[in-house]
């Protein structure tokens, strides 16, 4: 996989255990920020009121390089018993971009520390498996003028997965080609189209950039 992609849920997924009388309801959903993660997290501890405990981890924004964010709570189960499993269960799934809560309704008898890590763990590899994966990529997009007489010139910097067109228009001398590179590869591709003398801006939000100003990486 390249440094620019990364797996992420695919879905919501869901999963119960019971261990000795307690409940766990476990919950893995896509998840792009942090204050996204305690926005769903205040929701479910509207939600399940009764529950004993509403431990969780997240990981945002890992790709290959191993950069991100990442958090996690045992909501006042012994310490390392519930917020470390289920960020381990997420480290073994490997993805990223998720938030997972585990709910816990206490049913009268403890488990123990190694009985409640062991719960809390499967219980998140549960939801992450119910959840599936797919894979994204950290993609910019840059907007080419190009003369219908180039067109060739221009197809050929074209490389899925890393430079696709995502869309064309053809005016009355040129064609505008959209297209979404890998951002490992954004000084490359405009190192290509400076050397091609074709025109191209940015289309993020952060403004154009053409050959005269240099795209940032």
């Amino acid at each position: 996989m390249s440094p620019d992609e990364r797996l992420v849920p695919a879905r919501e997924g869901r999963f119960e255990l019971r261990e000795r009388a307690s409940r766990f309801l476990a919950i893995a959903v896509p998840c792009a920020s942090p204050a996204a993660a305690n926005d769903l997290l205040a929701r479910w501890r509207r939600e399940f009121h009764d529950a004993t405990h509403v431990a969780y981890a997240w990981r945002i924004g890992t790709d290959g390089r191993g950069t991100g964010v990442e958090r996690s709570s045992d909501a006042g189960e012994p310490s390392g018993t519930a917020g470390k499993p289920i960020a381990l269960a997420i480290q073994s799934a490997a993805v990223s971009d998720v938030l997972v809560a585990v709910v816990r309704w206490y049913g009268g008898t403890k488990l123990g520390t190694g009985g409640l890590a062991r719960a809390y763990r499967s219980a998140a590899e549960g939801a992450l498996a119910e959840a599936g994966s797919r894979t994204v990529a950290d993609t910019r997009t840059v907007a080419v003028s190009c003369p219908w007489e180039r067109m060739g010139d221009l197809r050929r910097l074209v490389r899925p997965p890393e430079v696709t067109v995502v869309s064309e228009r053809f005016e009355e001398a040129i064609a505008i080609v959209r297209l979404a590179v890998f951002r490992s590869r954004l000084l490359a591709l405009a190192a290509a189209l400076d050397d091609a003398r074709l025109s191209y801006s940015l289309e993020d939000g952060r403004g154009a950039a053409g050959p005269e100003s240099g795209i940032p990486g």
